[in-house]
């Protein structure tokens, strides 16, 4: 059994007293309930986690929520295997078995990396055009492609698991339980209205979960404590963590699935299903789906050790795990600063912050001053060097316009790169029911517009990325759907 090398020895939102054993590519590891296999595995210092699909180049752990987009895992074996699961959805349990998948024989060594070598005689589609000859030979080459394109393996035999199916009716549905959510389901049901609020994740308070943020002097975590413990008080209030909104239909028709005992093991409790389709009718709803940090793109900005600087952050703060020994924070916005300095409270040496932007705001470029961090105004990443994990990263000056890069490269040896090029509302419920969307030049994103229903956005779904924002659009957005 590893020990967790990389487990800060105290902080975090996991239980540290219980331990919790699981696999991982057939070897042993252990955890915390509280963990997702992607932070477990990063506790225990394991970086390289799948391959591309095409040229199976290393992937490492780029997120820690559903904006994942490299880490996904085969989960169990036989029937009740599960195919491409993220780790960081994938909630630790007692005995868990998970593997890479998009590799053969192994993550380490993939025979397949070899298409990486001749990427340049690979190009899009060279697949439908070069094996069409002889027709004959076809079904010899379509085997040999599905096994080196492939992702994961079906399960052998009938699915053993319960599945059970709900209706609901609400006078107000919340989409989210962020610090946007909880205040609009505060305010609706305060107002005496009948409110379901659902949220992805095992635990209500979304960002607020992993960024340290404080309310009136308090740490924000606590806000959520006592907002959540109101909502679960209240009678006509139905809170659903552990539950996707994926589908928002005419009239207020909404489809959720609730992950009853996922987090449980491969064996539901007796009488208990292991998922739950909800359709839920609404009078009115609230979008309170929060927003995706932005990567940056430069050569090479996939290696394993590249991450999100929320990602990192949430990491450091709610599963109390070091992402990485040495790091770099790459960053076009403030929201990344945070992420650098709490980095450096948890004993990560950030080497520099380089900041694309030529006048970073003074009181963040003093913080880092005070905290010995360098900092690179006007300056970018360029490259990144390591080969099954990342071991330095090249910086070079932008020119004034910004549109370019002007003097010598400075290298900067790491193990850890942290990106944040700005904030994308999550409006993809809003896009499925024929909402438009206006481009913010500000933010430099897509913010929602024109509503087609009974609804409204709050929060960083609305474009509004600041805590205080959050809240009182929130408790707006609660209040005027129990009016209407």
């Amino acid at each position: 059994m590893r020990r967790q090398r990389q487990r800060l020895a105290e902080g975090g939102r996991i239980e540290r007293e219980r331990r919790l054993a699981f696999s991982f590519n057939g070897k042993r590891y252990q955890g915390h309930p509280g963990d997702t296999l992607a932070s477990a595995l990063l506790a225990n210092g394991v970086r390289l986690v799948a391959r591309s699909f095409k040229y199976h180049r290393p992937r490492g752990i780029v997120g820690a929520g559903v904006e994942e987009p490299n880490a996904f895992v085969q989960r169990g074996r036989g029937a009740q295997t599960e195919p491409n699961v993220r780790a960081t959805q994938l909630e630790l349990y007692d005995g868990l078995e998970a593997a890479s998948v998009n590799c053969w024989p192994s993550v380490r060594h993939d025979f397949w990396s070899i298409n990486d070598r001749f990427s340049a005689l690979m190009p899009p589609g060279f697949y439908y055009k070069t094996f069409m000859w002889p027709p004959s030979l076809w079904l010899t080459y379509e085997r040999v492609i599905r096994r080196a394109g492939g992702l994961g393996t079906a399960p052998d035999g009938p699915d053993p698991d319960r599945y059970d199916k709900r209706h609901g009716h609400c006078d107000v549905f919340v989409a989210g339980g962020g610090a946007a959510g909880l205040a609009a389901a505060l305010a609706a049901a305060r107002a005496g209205a009948r409110v379901v609020l659902a949220d992805e994740q095992a635990e209500l308070g979304g960002a607020v979960l992993g960024n340290g943020e404080r309310i009136a002097g308090a740490p924000a975590i606590d806000w959520v404590a006592a907002a959540v413990a109101e909502l679960e008080d209240l009678p006509e209030v139905r809170l659903l963590p552990r539950t996707t909104v994926f589908g928002y239909y005419d009239h207020n028709y909404m489809a959720l699935v609730e992950r009853v005992s996922d987090h449980l093991g491969p064996v539901a409790p007796a009488g208990q299903p292991r998922q739950r389709v909800w359709k839920v009718r609404a009078k009115e709803v609230v979008l309170a789906t929060g927003a995706i940090e932005r990567p940056i793109v430069f050569a090479d900005n996939d290696r394993p050790g590249i991450m999100l600087a929320s990602a990192a952050q949430t990491y450091v703060n709610r599963y109390g795990v070091r992402p990485g020994s040495c790091a770099v924070v790459f960053t076009t916005n403030d929201s990344a600063y945070p992420a650098a300095f709490d980095l450096a409270a948890a004993g990560v040496d950030v080497r520099a912050i380089v900041d694309a932007r030529p006048n970073p705001p003074e009181a963040l470029a003093a913080a880092a001053r005070e905290r010995g961090i360098e900092l690179l105004r006007r300056q970018a990443v360029v490259s990144t060097g390591g080969t099954r994990r990342l071991r330095r990263v090249e910086i070079v000056a932008l020119n004034e316009r910004g549109d370019g890069l002007e003097g010598d490269a400075r290298w900067f040896r790491c193990d850890l790169l942290c990106l944040s090029g700005g904030w994308s509302p999550a409006v993809h419920l809003l896009s499925q029911i024929g909402g438009k969307l206006a481009y913010d030049e500000t933010l430099a994103c897509f913010v929602p517009g024109e509503m087609r229903q009974a609804a409204r956005t709050a929060g960083a779904a609305n474009g509004a990325f600041a805590l205080g924002a959050c809240l009182a659009q929130g408790f707006a957005a609660g209040a005027e759907a129990a009016r209407e």
